[in-house]
């Protein structure tokens, strides 16, 4: 018998501590779909959500960060439109310059009234419900 199941993901906002307002890195997506979002991604077979965390923070930002929790698990089945997925968000800290790497065309640095449009997949609710988070300490509906 065969299953289909979500392919658990991860995604990180990564606040730079070093830096006034602790701005957030974004990365621009070289494969579709286009636009920027957070850094992310599949976790491997064998690896846990945490390692995934760190490593997907490595390879697309070049920074290692500091995990400081789970936010929240995102799992509507249209949040991604290559096929069903959750993702587990992780608040992150780092400090130094980010460099793309990876699958990212390019990098960003961004205030909360700076944010990009074009964010891909729900990352605009991620976004929205992490600094409501952030600014009145209210978490994300469960739905």
């Amino acid at each position: 018998m065969s299953y289909r199941n979500p392919a658990p993901t991860v995604d990180i906002i990564i606040e730079l501590g070093d830096r006034p307002h602790r701005p957030i890195v974004l990365i621009e997506r070289h494969n579709p779909p286009l636009g920027w979002a957070l850094p992310g991604g599949f976790v491997d077979y064998g690896e846990s959500v945490e390692i995934a965390a760190r490593r997907e923070a490595l390879e697309e930002t070049g920074l290692q960060v500091e995990l400081i929790e789970q936010f929240h698990v995102y799992s509507d089945p249209s949040r991604d439109p290559r096929q069903h997925t959750l993702s587990i968000v992780f608040l992150a800290t780092a400090t130094g310059e980010p460099k793309a790497g990876d699958d990212a065309k390019g990098i960003g640095i961004f205030e909360s009234w700076r944010v990009p449009k074009n964010l891909c997949f729900d990352h605009d609710k991620i976004l929205h419900d992490y600094w409501r988070y952030q600014h009145y300490g209210i978490r994300p509906r469960l739905e």
